[in-house]
């Protein structure tokens, strides 16, 4: 099937930290990518840099089969890429209907293909009987939904998703779960960056860990099975504590 995403030494540098270095990544179209890594080791970085949000420093990346330093072949793709930011990116004075039009127009779709999709993803996500509250008076679930929404709306090839389970409720994160099911299993490549290991080790079909800018772990889950790890134990091994022992607190210590 290829490849959905493929960096070669992919790099950026804010001054003198290096917060990507030297980045390989390689993605097969198709399946559930989990990006993971320790706060402040590249993560929401990358993803910036590969849904074009953030210009490289170095190295390369190619999105669905296309360099994207070519600015008309990035456009293109950028038409085949549904992305949920770490900031969600919503208009908090619009419904979520009126912000999920805005998406589809911007999308270029045709006005009865925005109409007949909110219709739909506002029924799947629970949002059906929001037409008279803005968004910024959603809960952070509904927010969270509506962004998955506006992702979807294209009918995408490649979803990124920053961390779209931080602070959703049990409800809300079924549903969020039960849709990227869906997407995956139509053929949709799905690259989630997420602190939750249990919804990782259950959800993604590939694992890719980075620590300090480097990428230390590639594998598929089953490779990883394979091995007798668990995700947390295979985490845990390349990312470690830096050859530091958790400290102590003196007033929980028995004696």
């Amino acid at each position: 099937m290829g490849l959905a995403i493929e960096t070669t030494q992919l790099t950026r540098h804010f001054g003198s930290f290096c917060a990507v270095n030297n980045l390989d990544l390689r993605v097969e179209s198709g399946c559930f990518y989990g990006f993971l890594g320790p706060n402040g080791a590249g993560k929401s970085t990358t993803i910036k840099m590969l849904t074009g949000l953030l210009a490289p420093g170095g190295g390369t990346i190619r999105i669905l089969g296309e360099d994207v330093s070519d600015p008309r072949k990035a456009l293109a793709i950028r038409r085949r890429v549904g992305v949920v930011p770490e900031n969600l990116g919503l208009f908090d004075n619009l419904t979520a209907r009126e912000f999920l039009t805005f998406i589809g127009r911007m999308y270029l779709l045709p006005p009865a293909t925005v109409r007949e999709r909110c219709e739909e993803l506002l029924a799947v996500m629970d949002l059906t009987d929001t037409d008279k509250k803005l968004t910024l008076e959603f809960s952070h679930g509904m927010k969270k939904k509506l962004a998955l929404a506006a992702a979807l709306i294209p009918n995408p090839d490649l979803l990124f998703l920053d961390e779209p389970f931080e602070g959703v409720d049990a409800v809300a994160s079924r549903t969020l779960r039960d849709v990227l099911k869906r997407c995956v299993g139509r053929g949709v490549t799905v690259f989630l960056t997420s602190h939750v290991l249990e919804v990782v080790e259950k959800l993604c079909t590939d694992v890719g860990i980075i620590a300090r800018g480097q990428l230390v772990h590639q594998s598929s889950m089953e490779e990883l099975r394979r091995g007798g790890h668990t995700l947390e134990d295979r985490f845990l091994e390349v990312v470690g504590r830096d050859g530091h022992e958790p400290q102590k607190l003196s007033w929980l210590e028995g004696g």
